[in-house]
């Protein structure tokens, strides 16, 4: 039944649709490994009843037996991101506010996952409303790295990024507002992949206003990742700002002879790192000189400090449209965690002229982003700028013995993509002394995420690092 498991999804989407196994089958050894491993991690939250998964797969046996089958995930076990709704299934949003809310309807993503054939077994877990890169709540607890159960898995996709490297799930779905679907990628040795704003849509509580959080697919392979995010990637008129569907699986080659990569870096040294992280990520770029591609230092260019400013006007604006309402309710502001207060009561104070300003420095880094991209076709940094850190702490208060100043300025490396709203594919770049892996982000050119995943293929092809599961079972 471990042999199942330990399958790439699109090996297991072979196999099943081969009828070399059976969904019955696939669903068994699932459901056994995540009862065996998951009281260890703590990945997969609100799993439902084994019978009535049982029954759902015996029922897309059937249809296979027919000749019918219902898209690339047919039959194979499916467990959705807590942020995001799914019908009929528990969606806590990792609060107690939303403990008991069960939703009648799948976000558009959600539900292009159902229709490809997925059978969505329960949830995976995510820190309070998404915030912070750690996952823990007080609705399920924390979910614990596999490399390491004394270790964070990081956020906000830490349980679908544990689960990916415990093999509890074949393939997950994550979202990314500051490096969520980025973060636990590198601290689980799995790739998520932060696609293009637009590309993945949404129902959204804000559909105009809200351009820097996406769905986006993780997986073991940049093969699984891609596939999936083609099934989640498409224009739907239920979001206004959704880009039209076109083709987003690289192809089975790619020449990157000539190719020129820039490396970021620490932003000419602006950006703290946990000694080891650096170096371990630098290392990586020989696989890109290994394709062909000639490697250059970026050198500083825009004040980073400026673009961190605009980005917590942002970030306390966004909150506090979404959860204000909860805040001005006493008895749910009593059961929020002092982040999420924080970031409301600062956004409830904002000016327009503030935002405007932030908008405005917005604008100005994705023209300065956008002539990076007339010396450099990919830009490439690290994806997070600690190993993963103790599951019993918060976030990390110092780095390097430089003081964090906010709960999340941490994680101050992957907010450039986002406020330019660029396809990233988050790479494992190796693993430290301590056997904690590390991680990449390629970055591309605005819309351009095919060639992100094709040249993501390329760098995958040349290391052998997803291959290496942790020792967890």
């Amino acid at each position: 039944m471990d042999g199942l498991t330990a399958l790439s999804a699109t090996e297991l989407s072979v196999a099943i649709h081969g009828l070399k196994v059976s969904c019955r089958s696939v669903m068994e050894a699932y459901l056994a490994r995540i009862g065996a491993i998951n009281p260890l991690v703590n990945a997969i939250v609100s799993l439902r009843d084994e019978g009535e998964l049982m029954a759902e797969a015996e029922a897309a046996d059937r249809m296979l037996a027919e000749g019918r089958s219902r898209g690339w995930l047919h039959g194979m076990p499916f467990a959705v991101k807590d942020l995001s709704e799914a019908r009929g299934i528990r969606c806590t949003y990792g609060s107690r506010i939303y403990r008991d809310f069960v939703p009648d309807y799948d976000d558009i993503h959600v539900e292009r996952i159902r229709a490809a054939g997925a059978i969505v077994i329960g949830k995976t877990n995510a820190p309070e409303m998404g915030l912070g890169s750690h996952t823990y709540n007080d609705v399920f607890g924390a979910t614990r790295n596999p490399y390491d159960r004394t270790k964070s898995a990081g956020g906000s996709s830490g349980g679908a990024a544990a689960a990916l490297a415990a093999r509890l799930v074949p393939v997950a779905d994550g979202s990314d507002m500051m490096g969520s679907l980025r973060n636990p990628a590198a601290f689980n040795n799995v790739i998520g992949f932060r696609p293009s704003f637009g590309r993945v849509p949404s129902l959204g509580n804000e559909l105009y206003l809200g351009q820097h959080a996406v769905n986006g697919p993780m997986g073991r392979s940049v093969a699984d990742v891609a596939a999936l995010l083609a099934i989640q990637a498409g224009y739907d008129a239920r979001d206004p700002l959704s880009l039209p569907t076109e083709e987003l699986m690289p192809g089975k080659t790619g020449d990157f002879a000539g190719a020129r990569i820039g490396w970021l870096g620490d932003h000419g040294g602006h950006l703290p790192f946990e000694p080891g992280i650096l170096g371990l990520c630098r290392s990586a770029l020989e696989v890109f000189a290994a394709l062909g591609a000639s490697v250059a230092e970026v050198p500083p260019g825009f004040d980073m400090d400026r673009l961190w400013r605009a980005w917590k006007t942002y970030r306390h604006f966004l909150v506090a449209s979404a959860q204000g309402a909860d805040h001005a309710d006493p008895d749910r502001r009593a059961m929020m965690k002092p982040e999420m207060i924080w970031e409301i009561e600062n956004g409830l104070a904002l000016s327009a002229s503030e935002i405007a300003v932030a908008s405005s420095i917005r604008s100005d880094w994705y023209r300065y982003v956008q002539a990076l991209f007339e010396r450099y076709d990919f830009l490439v940094l690290p994806s997070a700028q600690v190993f993963a850190f103790d599951v019993e702490t918060h976030w990390p208060r110092a780095i390097a013995g430089r003081a964090m100043d906010t709960y999340h300025r941490w994680m101050e490396v992957v907010i450039g993509p986002t406020m330019a709203g660029l396809p990233v594919a988050a790479m494992p770049a190796g693993f430290g002394p301590d056997g904690l892996p590390a991680g990449i982000q390629i970055i591309g050119p605005p819309r351009a995420d095919r060639a992100v995943l094709q040249v993501a293929a390329a760098y995958e092809a040349l290391t052998g690092w997803t291959g290496r599961a942790p020792a967890i079972g």
